[in-house]
């Protein structure tokens, strides 16, 4: 029985841990041949290499800085030229230098963080939509966001600005793309046990405070975020766009 991403390719950054993993390996079991690409190679290529091993889709590893405007170019025509045409763009790299108040964060860390969450993201839709247009196909586009960009983000406030700015993005690109036949949306996760936010999940006074605001009263695992992404990857959300989906534990119903 075929897959439910058969024949389609993916491009997933952040692809090497966490989250992206998680991702990859969840669309490549349906099927879907995945790009996998991280900053550092070696990190990529195990983790490609140990989706493989389990999953029919065939796995690729790149290495792509995505801050570096040349090689997310790069990486997108890498995809399209060895794997093909790519349908689903998974922006989903993150960083988070900074954790304190907006007063204190310096310009180098707040440049970094536009850098990489949102610029990066922005480069990457464009690129891609731009080939999926000339090839009259139809694709996904999603970006991994978060609902620090849904609310106040104390102490993360340029990370949230980041995030807040992929879910306006998603929206636009949804309403100028969507006659191409080309859906964007977005995955607000909440506290992942990922090493991104280890700076929380580490200390069980800030986790507490999560998880007691939460209905869902423990902290998240990446292959829980992995799901909405297959869906949303999937033809069984052909009628979906320019939506951002929380994956919280209900954190923002609260």
């Amino acid at each position: 029985m075929a897959g439910r991403l058969e024949g389609k390719v993916a491009i997933i950054t952040g692809g090497s841990r966490g989250i992206g993993k998680a991702m990859g390996r969840a669309m490549a079991l349906e099927g879907a041949r995945v790009v996998l690409a991280s900053r550092k190679l070696e990190g990529v290529k195990a983790a490609a290499r140990e989706i493989a091993e389990g999953a029919p889709g065939e796995v690729f590893a790149r290495a792509c800085h995505v801050g570096d405007a040349a090689q997310c170019h790069d990486l997108v025509a890498w995809a399209s030229d060895h794997v093909g045409i790519v349908d689903v763009l998974v922006n989903n790299a993150g960083t988070n230098p900074f954790f304190g108040p907006m007063l204190q964060i310096t310009e180098e860390a707040f440049d970094k963080t536009i850098d990489v969450n949102l610029k990066s993201a922005w480069r990457l839709s464009v690129a891609v939509a731009q080939r999926l247009v000339a090839a009259g196909k139809p694709g996904s586009i999603i970006s991994t966001a978060s609902i620090l960009g849904m609310r106040a983000a104390p102490f993360q406030g340029v990370y949230g600005m980041t995030k807040a700015g992929l879910i306006s993005m998603t929206q636009t690109l949804a309403a100028e793309l969507g006659g191409a036949r080309i859906r964007v949306n977005a995955i607000a996760p909440g506290l992942i046990d990922t090493r991104l936010a280890g700076m929380i999940v580490k200390n069980p006074a800030l986790t507490k405070t999560v998880t007691d605001r939460a209905a869902i009263k423990r902290v998240g695992q990446p292959e829980e975020v992995a799901g909405i992404a297959v869906f949303l990857a999937s033809d069984e959300s052909s009628y979906i766009t320019g939506h951002t989906f929380p994956v919280d534990g209900g954190f923002v119903a609260m």
